[in-house]
This record gives C-alpha cells, sequence and structure tokens, in this order.
C-alpha cells in the first residue's frame, strides 16, 4: 500500500502570539530597570571622594566605632568603594534571604513533586536535587538577566556618582524621618552581615550533621 506523507502545519496565530509574548517578556524587563533606579541620585563628587570615614556601618554590634580594613582597601581601590558596598549590600541581602529559606524549607515546601519531602529530605540536598530537574537552570538564567539587566547598569550608576549604592527607588516603607532611615540604613548593614556569617554557618552544619534545624 502506497501512504502520503503527512506535515504538520504551524498555525501563524499561535506562531504570532508566542512571538509577541516573548518580545513583550522581554520589553518588561529592559524597562523594569529604569523602575530600579533610584530617584535621588548622589552627589557625584561627593560619591567619588567618600572614603571609609565618611561610609555607615562603621561599628560593631555593640555600637562602637570599629573599621575593620586590615588590608588597607578603601586606601588602595578608594574609586571602588561605591562597588565595595554595592556587593555588601547586596550579598547582605541575598543572605538574609537564604537564611530564611534554609530555615523555612525544614518545615514547609511548595507545591510539586520534585520539591516534596520524600524527593528532598534535607534542604541542604536541593542544590543538587534540583540540578538534575531543571529549576536550578532557570534561577541562573532568571538572576542572571537580572544582574546583566539591572545590576550592572546600577552598579554602574553608582560608580559613577548617580545613585546611592544599594539604592533601587524602593521606598514603600521609609520612615518618614532622615534620623529614622538612617538607622534603617545601619540596621541593614548589621543584620546583613550577621546573615552572610549565619548562611555559611547554616550550610557547614547541615553537612557536618546531616540534619536540619536547629542543626545539631
Amino acid at each position: 500500500a502506497r501512504t502520503t506523507p503527512t506535515t504538520t502545519t504551524i498555525d501563524p496565530a499561535v506562531t504570532n502570539s508566542i512571538t509577541m509574548k516573548t518580545a513583550a517578556a522581554l520589553l518588561t524587563l529592559f524597562s523594569a530597570a529604569s523602575a530600579f533606579t533610584s530617584t535621588q541620585p548622589a552627589s557625584r563628587s561627593v560619591a567619588l571622594k567618600a572614603g571609609m570615614e565618611d561610609m555607615e556601618g562603621s561599628f560593631d554590634f555593640r555600637g562602637k566605632e570599629f573599621k575593620f580594613d586590615p588590608l588597607k582597601l578603601s586606601e588602595t581601590y578608594e574609586p571602588f568603594l561605591p562597588w565595595f558596598r554595592e556587593s555588601e549590600l547586596r550579598h547582605g541581602r541575598t543572605a538574609m534571604l537564604a537564611v530564611v529559606g534554609f530555615i523555612a524549607t525544614d518545615f514547609v515546601r511548595i507545591p510539586g513533586e520534585m520539591y516534596s519531602f520524600e524527593a528532598i529530605p534535607k534542604t541542604i540536598d536541593a542544590h543538587d536535587a534540583l540540578l538534575k530537574t531543571g529549576p536550578m537552570y532557570q534561577l541562573l538564567l532568571w538572576i542572571g538577566l537580572f544582574d546583566l539587566i539591572i545590576t550592572a547598569p546600577a552598579a554602574v550608576a553608582a560608580s559613577n556618582g548617580d545613585r546611592e549604592p544599594g539604592d533601587f527607588g524602593w521606598y514603600l516603607a521609609k520612615p518618614k524621618t532622615d534620623e529614622g532611615f538612617a538607622k534603617k540604613r545601619q540596621a541593614e548593614l548589621m543584620n546583613g552581615r550577621l546573615a552572610m556569617i549565619a548562611v555559611g554557618g547554616i550550610a557547614t552544619q547541615s553537612i557536618t550533621t546531616g540534619h536540619g534545624f536547629p542543626y545539631i
């Protein structure tokens, strides 16, 4: 018997819909960059000349002055101080989220079989397990896009003195007074520093003991 080969045609309407959705998503990402830019630019000359003496956070958890710079990086690489502060804030914020996530996932999980306690009994095993199933690659993609479209231009602007390091223009919960705002900024720095140490300790204890929270 002679058979006639069949061909599959794609509805142009479906193709156009997918193309439009992709374009809209990319446009949203690019336009979001302006939303993350501070509306209160810093003084260019002040930002570039500011040294460690002028930066917030030069104190310890007791509130006493503490300027830890044994390698004198603030003097050797003074033009990079805005980038150093941007990096400190970025890592501190990420670490605070990581601490909450590390602890929370020992008790609750988001829906989905791949995220269940049966699939991933311990939070510390999530990285390797989710590499096999794919979500980690999605995180890499979206975080990479965020850094490319938003973080990189913001860091350049901070280095040029056009914005304060770490300032993305989110003022919804900003205190009404300058004194209250300064206190919140200091608290963020201190909590971020503590969280960076804490997340390293949590990971180390999780691997060492093989247990979840409280990791003993």
